[in-house]
């Protein structure tokens, strides 16, 4: 009897084979919109309905569908194409950002009876959004409208929605692996069980005997050339530390081999069947420790790795000082000195690290390399695998899908060097796709600092000296260690004015998990201990936090002075910090006096008797991109019916540029974004583009369109003006003509015209990133904390952001509430731990606690009165900026209540709990 199964309406057949689950099932016969987020039933992206019920198809087998009926989120929408009403209230709402969690809250949705409705957290407990906050997905779910239709007038300034918006909710939006490659082969990588050794001998005798297994690639196949994982415009801001398969390995789970099968299961046993003689090597695992004479040497390379101080495991490190903190701290009336540390922290974007990787012809007809990836840096990823493997830029071709989640995790080269290697050994398609565990041990994390802080300040509150002294534990490899280390120690310490600073930094190798790039890039740790330190000292001079601020913070106009290095591009082109305070203090006086102490709770609170209330604020200033230049080229084109065409070579991953870049654009053209189509994230489709990092999506790659978008409209007016006869002054450009003494001429009519007349209507844009600004934001907390338990409720949260001109207001808030939500998680329990050898012992979901609908308040946003001198139109960024002040905030709010300052994340229940009973307060 053979198998059956109805999926979306149709019968299929086809047995599945020896425990297979449901979504690979489902995804082998085309049904992309089923996601891989986890395979262990945590997150949901799988969902499912079985007979209308929802299930996680990672966990259900396929063989107990058969003879059922199964609905993925393609088979939501009726027979008409018409919406299902649960797809067109994440449409109107966008309840999404990357979307790629986006087709399993649908289908959760979608089966929730009236009763569920009524208990949303209990009702999503199964799914999980990195992205979003989950205001904007109770926004969907509750019926809520945010966008607005796409209609003439001005397009900059309105909610217009995702462009890709119907492909998100329909489940027809194409990320990294929504494809079918024919002869595609599958790549499983062998890692390393030991901190620090080095290979003796590498047996692949018995790997390669395995049936179906075509290759197997180790040191021996491995280039020699040192390289970093990171992505920067200029290559030497990172240590070339890296060989793509080395003889040494310094940390658990450094890939040691990589097999190549017909499938996973085979490219599996055959990295069992490797046989690897390890000579284990002495390792250490505190930066500290690391730093001390006789440490285990963690790279013993020479100066042409650009590595500080190899012999002492320093990989970088900056020290300076303006005037004299002793000076300072003398002329002080109060000296308050603390050490802070913060933990390690995964990206946990729900796609996972992977490419895919072919050969096709190219325009000239000979053959080139593509990679297909998941990744925020397309150009520099093809930069760095030609001169990897001596190839010409134009025999490689890099491209993203849409992306599903980045936070800098992404921005990295771990997964494409690989995967071309094999693709040119065995000359047929080849995938690598990480599983959740291997993002934890097999990618990055956020790095862990440990900032001490040391500050003065004069009875009035007047900041007199303030001293930081920073270790970054960048872990085996530094790959953006001394990048992150740098940029921790730059505007955090500008933001305040004092005559006296000075900073020690140190980014440290130890034999763990590599750390990367991470939204806020350093800023979030030393904002947390820098901001904790001056609250402090506002609570012993007697002065008001938000006064103690507006007495030292940097003015509008001021130069900004880091004594780890100036940058001189860098510049306040808009100033809206004064104004962020302003909110958090309208906050607070709703309260009235007093009543955001410990001693009881205010209007609207709900809070049990004997529970603690307080109130914190953080606030941190971000530049835009890093210095030395981050660059963008664009190009807007006419096309033949009429409509525009925008050419960037920025990727989406849940960002929003692409909304942005179609309204700048039609705002430029006088169109509609309804008109205008974008290519982007390829290397095919513009000269370069830097990436998508560094919040530059909007005030880099956006000026870049602007500038070709304003280049094409001058260019289109000239041009009709000669054809019509007229001065250009006197053409008006519309939605789809440009008209003239009361006549329309179509922009078909003038796409023909140019043509015949041996012309393209297009224009290209550049933008190189400098000079750049800043961004400011600030938060505010109010919270009620159970002595009893250590249980923390948030009664309150309000973000204030001064964003420039906001592009549209829709999306720039989800980024906000997106980077609260994470900020959250990384305060209140995210921590990759690892055992004393290093070994990631948190490789789950399930063992890593992500906020989840329960965990996050609503925040209220608002956005500063603002524009800024540099960025397109005045914008400036805010994709990385709304996490640093997050943690400070909440810190500053909780020792308010408690009496407590705590100097440790996350701040787990446990850990506040025990603060409470030593002091007698439990």
């Amino acid at each position: 009897m053979s198998y059956g199964i109805r999926i979306n309406g149709r019968p299929f057949e086809g047995e599945p084979r020896a425990g297979q689950c449901l979504r690979t099932y489902l995804r082998e016969r085309g049904w992309f919109g089923v996601k891989k987020g986890c395979d262990a039933g945590d997150c949901g992206a799988c969902t499912v309905h079985v007979d209308g019920e929802p299930v996680h198809s990672c966990l259900y087998p396929a063989l107990r569908a058969e003879g059922r009926t199964v609905t993925t989120v393609e088979g939501l929408a009726g027979e008409g194409g018409e919406l299902h009403p649960v797809q067109q209230q994440f449409l109107d709402a966008q309840g999404f950002q990357c979307g790629f969690c986006t087709a399993g809250y649908l289908m959760t949705t979608a089966a929730l009876d009236e009763e569920q409705l009524t208990d949303l957290p209990r009702a999503f407990k199964g799914n999980i959004c990195r992205c979003t906050g989950y205001r904007a997905i109770e926004d969907a779910v509750r019926g809520v409208r945010h966008t607005e239709e796409p209609g003439a007038g001005r397009a900059v300034g309105r909610n217009l929605g995702a462009p890709a918006g119907p492909q998100v909710v329909t489940g027809t939006a194409r990320y990294t692996f929504d494809l079918d490659v024919p002869g595609l082969l599958h790549m499983k990588l062998l890692r390393s069980p030991h901190p620090h050794a080095r290979i003796v001998a590498i047996d692949t005798a018995a790997a390669l005997r395995v049936p179906g297994v075509h290759l197997v690639l180790t040191h021996h196949d491995a280039p020699e050339r040192l390289y970093s994982t990171a992505r920067h415009e200029h290559p030497t801001e990172d240590p070339d530390d890296t060989r793509l398969l080395d003889d040494t390995v310094r940390y658990i789970g450094q890939r040691v081999a990589a097999v190549v099968a017909d499938s996973e299961a085979a490219a599996e046993e055959g990295c069992r069947r490797i046989e690897v003689t390890y000579e284990q090597l002495p390792y250490v695992t505190d930066p500290e420790e690391a730093m001390a004479p006789g440490a285990p040497v963690v790279h013993d390379k020479g100066p042409e790795s650009r590595i500080a101080r190899p012999e002492n495991n320093v990989v970088g490190e900056v020290h300076g000082e303006i005037g004299s903190v002793e000076v300072g701290f003398a002329e002080a009336d109060v000296v308050h000195e603390e050490t802070f540390r913060t933990q390690r922290v995964q990206h946990a974007s729900l796609e996972t690290h992977g490419a895919v990787a072919w050969y096709e012809s190219g325009e000239d007809g000979e053959e080139r390399l593509t990679v297909r990836s998941s990744t925020q840096t397309p150009f520099l990823t093809r930069r760095a695998l030609c001169a990897l493997f001596g190839l010409e830029l134009k025999r490689v071709r890099v491209l993203a899908g849409r992306v599903g989640g980045g936070f800098g995790g992404k921005q990295e080269m771990i997964v494409e060097d690989i995967v071309a290697l094999a693709v040119m050994r065995l000359r047929r398609p080849v995938k690598l796709e990480y599983t959740r565990a291997e993002q934890f041990y097999g990618a990055t994390t956020r790095h862990p600092f440990t900032i001490g802080v040391r500050a003065g300040a004069r009875a009035d509150g007047t900041l007199t000296a303030l001293q930081v002294r920073v270790v970054s534990d960048t872990g085996a490899y530094g790959n953006h260690g001394p990048a992150v280390m740098f940029h921790s120690v730059g505007e955090s310490m500008a933001v305040y004015r004092a005559p006296h600073k000075k900073v020690d930094a140190y980014s440290v190798y130890t034999n763990s998990v590599p750390a990367g790039a991470f939204r806020g890039y350093g800023l979030g740790q030393v904002v947390f201990a820098v901001e904790s330190v001056m609250d402090e000292l506002a609570r012993r001079t007697g002065v008001d936090p938000l006064v103690f601020r507006e007495l030292n913070i940097i003015g509008p106009g001021e130069h900004m002075i880091s004594p780890g290095g100036e940058e001189e591009d860098l510049e306040i082109a808009g100033y809206g910090l004064d104004q962020c305070l302003q909110v958090v203090r309208d906050a607070i006086g709703e309260y009235g006096d007093g009543s955001a102490s410990p001693s009881g709770s205010g209007p609207g609170d709900d809070v049990p008797e004997g529970w603690l209330v307080g109130q914190g604020t953080g606030m941190s200033m971000i530049a835009t991109g890093p210095p030395g230049g981050h660059f963008a080229d664009a190009r807007v084109k006419l096309l033949q019916d009429g409509t525009y065409d925008i050419a960037v070579g920025t990727a989406e991953f849940g960002n929003g540029t692409t909304t942005v870049h179609q309204q700048i654009t039609a705002g430029a053209l006088s169109t509609t974004v309804d008109r205008i189509t974008i290519r982007q994230s390829d290397t095919d489709v513009v000269r370069h583009d830097t990436g998508a990092f560094g919040s530059a999506g909007t005030v880099v790659a956006g000026k870049a369109v602007m500038k070709a978008a304003d280049a094409l409209a001058v260019q289109l007016l000239e041009f009709a003006a000669r054809y019509v006869g007229a001065a250009p002054g006197e053409c008006r450009l519309t939605a789809d003509a440009v008209e003239y003494a009361g006549r329309a001429f179509s922009l078909k009519e003038l796409y023909q015209a140019a043509r015949a007349a041996g012309r393209e209507l297009s224009a290209d844009g550049h933008w190189g990133g400098s000079p750049r600004s800043v961004a400011f934001n600030a938060q505010w907390f109010r919270l009620a904390v159970d002595p009893g338990t250590g249980e923390i409720r948030i009664l309150r949260s309000v973000h204030a952001a001064d964003a420039g001109k906001v592009m549209n207001p829709m999306q720039c808030r989800g980024q906000v509430e997106g980077g609260v939500a994470q900020a959250l998680g990384a305060t209140l329990f995210e921590n990759v731990r690892l055992d004393e050898r290093g070994q990631v012992v948190t490789a789950a979901f399930r063992r890593y606690r992500l906020p989840q609908y329960a965990d996050v308040p609503r925040t209220e946003v608002h956005f500063m009165e603002t524009s800024d001198a540099i960025g397109p139109l005045g914008a400036k960024s805010m994709s990385e900026s709304p996490f640093n002040p997050v943690a400070p905030a909440f810190a500053n709010a909780l020792r308010d209540a408690t009496g407590i300052r705590f100097t440790e994340l996350p701040l787990t229940r446990d850990r506040v709990w025990l603060a409470l009973h030593e002091k007698g307060t439990g």
